[in-house]
């Protein structure tokens, strides 16, 4: 069947090559047309035969999954699912593979690796369909611009604080931006992020991103930003010039303490299959800073943070979408623009002038 989903694996292990592919040869859309045990033997292949989705190992003979995935996205950019472990230096390595363009990951422990990829092949059906439907043009790095220059923002008093309902709270001059992201959001919110000044409002993060990878992300942010970013922690306070990205494998939501906003990292669980969940984050936010936030969803499969921020919306929120030419999957945007919860579609590049505009 010429429509199904053709797919390469790419692993020195004999057993993940073997469960992969009966994990994604139970379902009929999804063709495997080959399984080599390093990079060089998978050239020899694809000059045969391009596939439409490639799941790779990082740590390979000959030559290794990083180094093969920036050919691939340099001479012909191809979805690439990362299949890596959960050990501390195979989990950064991962994070270079993400910001080199791999589409998804998929976490593997150094032990029981067959019994863990049995019983989790639905997640790796979908994450190869996910990358299918990825824009692959769009997982190409792109060299970053120079930082925006920073505007004059007004004092941090808040105003007529209260809690409850965002719709009755008063606009005050603390504002808060809450982004939401899934597939292709870590190149997204890299292009966004360093394009931010350093005295700018507080920003809440959601990316759906499995446990231990969360922390090395916005390391790696933090070092290329004008702004503060770290994994968030129970009890953060939101303040201008940090962003806080919600932990792998926890819920964040925005609470007001006082004066000010904070974040709650909590256990809890799946929502729309995810956690972090962006519904959770977004629907917080309606409640505790209605009208004195931002809302943007950016690039990501499914629907998750839809709802949330159609709330946002119906509280006074601004809220923005990436438009669909920039994003690498046009799902989650597409969904909240369907819903009426979008003020404005923007291109990824305009997305930091936009949320630079909206809380002056």
């Amino acid at each position: 069947m010429s429509d199904r989903i053709k797919v390469m694996i790419v692993d020195d292990s004999a057993v993940v090559r073997q469960t992969v592919r009966q994990a994604l040869e139970r379902d009929k859309g999804i063709e495997v047309i080959a399984a080599a045990s390093d990079p060089l033997f998978a050239i020899s292949h694809m000059q045969r035969q391009w596939p439409d989705v490639i799941v790779l190992d990082i740590e390979m003979p000959r030559m290794d999954g990083l180094t093969f995935l920036k050919k691939i996205m340099t001479e012909r950019p191809t979805p690439v699912v990362i299949c890596s472990s959960l050990a501390e230096t195979g989990a950064a390595a991962t994070m270079q593979a993400l910001s080199a363009g791999a589409a998804a990951i998929i976490t593997k422990p150094k032990m029981g690796v067959k019994q863990f990829l049995e019983g989790s092949a639905n997640d790796v059906v979908q994450a190869v369909k996910a990358a299918a439907r990825a824009n692959a043009s769009r997982l190409v790095p792109r060299a970053a611009a120079p930082l925006a220059p920073a505007p004059k923002l007004s004092a941090d008093a808040i105003l007529g604080a209260g809690l409850g309902s965002g719709s009755n709270m008063v606009r005050t001059t603390e504002r808060i931006v809450a982004i939401g992201t899934s597939t292709g959001g870590t190149q997204a919110l890299e292009a966004v992020l360093t394009q931010l000044p350093a005295v700018c409002p507080g920003i809440v993060i959601v990316q759906h991103m499995p446990e231990r990878f969360t922390a090395m992300f916005a390391e790696r942010l933090h070092n290329l930003c004008a702004i503060e970013v770290r994994e968030a922690r129970h009890g953060d306070r939101v303040m201008p010039g940090r962003a806080l990205i919600a932990p792998g494998g926890k819920h964040m939501m925005l609470a007001r303490s006082g004066a000010q906003y904070t974040v709650e990292v909590v256990d809890g669980p799946l929502i729309n299959r995810h956690r972090p969940s962006v519904d959770v984050l977004f629907r917080s936010c309606a409640k505790f800073a209605g009208r004195n936030a931002v809302g943007v969803i950016m690039t990501g499969m499914g629907d998750d943070g839809a709802r949330g921020l159609k709330e946002m919306h119906d509280a006074g929120a601004s809220t923005l979408a990436e438009d669909e030419s920039t994003c690498v999957v046009f799902g989650m945007p597409k969904e909240a623009i369907r819903l009426g919860g979008v003020d404005r579609v923007v291109p990824l590049t305009q997305i930091p002038e936009a949320i630079l505009g909206l809380v002056k």
